[in-house]
């Protein structure tokens, strides 16, 4: 099964939260901050949203951050993914 987003939507998929700390402490699950950096593998044609005319900036491949409880979690599979609009998105991380 596929997500295909409509509008201004972005399928987005969480990357992997850091399971130990700069020192070597092993993190528990529910000690480690949910990951806020996630890499964008869906995007929606954009268009017009609530009267305006809407330009998707972000691609797929792209890594993003997004706000701590942005967006939808929906499972595809074993994947885990996250649908936001693209204005939850805050910024775009680049290497």
């Amino acid at each position: 099964m596929e997500l295909i987003p409509l509008f201004d939507r972005v399928v987005l998929k969480m990357c992997e939260a850091e399971t130990t700390t700069k020192s070597g402490i092993i993190l528990t699950e529910t000690a480690a901050e949910k990951p806020q950096v996630a890499e964008v593998v869906a995007v929606g044609p954009g268009g017009m949203v609530d009267g305006f005319d809407v330009d998707m900036v972000v691609e797929v491949g792209d890594k993003v951050i997004i706000g701590k409880y942005a967006g939808t979690e929906v499972k595809i599979g074993d994947d885990k993914c996250i649908i936001v609009r693209q204005n939850d998105i805050l910024a775009r991380v680049e290497d």
